[in-house]
């Protein structure tokens, strides 16, 4: 079909939804049968199958996970319809994109579990109407001895090595397993078994990607495109989001949380985040930008209304004025939270009534582990009563109802036990 056929409606309507489709992504492989698969769409009044295949290795979901959601979204509201594939199957083997090792099989057990909680939490950004839920057990699970080798015979082992993280445990005489190769042919066949028309992932998925469309071909299956997403940045402004790395901002924490995290992103990623992890149109995000560009908008508020915007999506909007409330009261006034947690610290941690400080924001679950409680003292973010304490070996006569807070966002009245 030539962009030549279409009348001037049909081609406003093919470039308005290029225009949204094509926003934040890296890559579009390719770009021309997107646009022909678009025109043909808009002309014959069809939605696209749009596929998104989701290991369940974790059950939670951060803001990381959502930039391929909210693409998804968009291309909901479009009109088209999503693919949305939960790999209880292949989440036995786990994609070995990035990884050094072969990773710990799943038991179907933690399969499922992990799924119903992904299901929950996705269905917080996707519209559920316009999303239809497979398992790709339904046709992997089928399959006989004989169609594996099928299977497997459509694709290389030299193909298979060009995937650089095989590449790299290869060379460096790391083992590959042999299923791990069987990844990549599960997925892609996928695309096979449900015909789709694009499928979305982010940048580390590439070679899956275009797997996909390899083993279309070799079945006979209309190709489909594969457009690719950024990784985004966590907190830290350096490292991928990752809840590993403790730089995340999970969507189903608590909306002071959220909050919080949020206004720690740092200043040169707030557009980004806008762009990819949320709801903001394409106008309104270029007006923001021009306003802090010409100074017109403060950084500040722009970052509020991103943390805003963040415990809207996820928790409503009378849960977004209540946490914006609490962090105006406690961080901006220097006041104390009004839900302040009371954690109760047994005495037999306490010799004559006193304990050391590591050992006791560790106690408290204001630390995770020694070393996290000591570079957080080291860094002046700990406070007792309102007053710094940077003295690792400091040992405190802890009473009850003294309070303990760890940076902005961390408080405990101790309750004596």
């Amino acid at each position: 079909m030539k962009w030549e056929q279409l009348t001037s409606e049909q081609q406003a309507e093919v470039q308005r939804q290029w225009e949204v489709i094509s926003r934040g992504t890296v890559e579009i492989v390719p770009e021309e049968e997107l646009k022909q698969k678009l025109m043909q769409a808009v002309v014959k009044g069809t939605a696209l199958y749009v596929k998104l295949g989701l290991d369940p290795s974790a059950p939670d979901i951060h803001v990381g996970h959502t930039v391929v959601l909210h693409k998804l979204r968009q291309f909901q509201e479009l009109g088209h319809q999503v693919q949305l594939i939960i790999g209880d199957f292949t989440g036995r083997i786990g994609d070995p994109t990035g990884k050094s090792e072969t990773r710990k099989q799943l038991t179907e057990e933690d399969v499922i579990r992990n799924a119903t909680t992904y299901k929950e939490q996705i269905f917080k950004i996707l519209d559920p109407d316009k999303t239809k839920v497979y398992f790709n057990s339904e046709w992997l699970r089928t399959f006989d001895f004989a169609e594996v080798v099928q299977l497997s015979a459509k694709v290389t082992v030299a193909r298979m090595l060009e995937r650089d993280d095989f590449t790299k445990r290869y060379q460096s005489g790391q083992a590959i397993s042999l299923h791990e190769f069987f990844y990549p042919l599960m997925q892609g066949y996928d695309s096979v078994a449900l015909k789709s028309d694009v499928e979305l992932g982010g940048t580390d998925q590439k070679f899956n990607l275009l797997m996909g469309r390899t083993l279309q071909k070799e079945y006979g299956v209309a190709q489909q495109a594969a457009l690719m997403m950024p990784i985004i940045e966590g907190l830290d402004g350096v490292q991928k989001m990752s809840k590993s790395l403790g730089n995340y901002i999970g969507i189903n924490e608590e909306p002071n949380q959220i909050y919080g995290k949020s206004m720690s992103i740092p200043d040169e990623l707030m557009l980004k985040y806008y762009e990819l992890a949320t709801d903001m149109p394409n106008e309104d995000l270029e007006q923001l930008q021009a306003g802090l560009e010409s100074g017109a908008v403060h950084p500040r508020d722009a970052k509020m209304k991103l943390a805003y915007t963040f415990v809207r999506m996820y928790h409503g909007e009378a849960a977004a004025e209540a946490a914006e409330g609490h962090f105006k009261t406690v961080f901006q006034k220097g006041a104390l939270p009004d839900d302040l947690p009371v954690v109760e610290l047994s005495s037999e941690l306490l010799e004559e009534g006193q304990i050391g400080l590591i050992n006791l924001l560790v106690a408290l679950g204001l630390q995770s582990s020694n070393g996290e409680a000591r570079r957080s003292i080291q860094q002046g973010a700990v406070k007792l009563n309102g007053e710094k304490e940077t003295d690792v070996q400091a040992v405190i006569a802890i009473q009850s109802d003294d309070i303990v807070q760890v940076g902005k966002r961390k408080f405990a009245k101790v309750k004596l036990g």
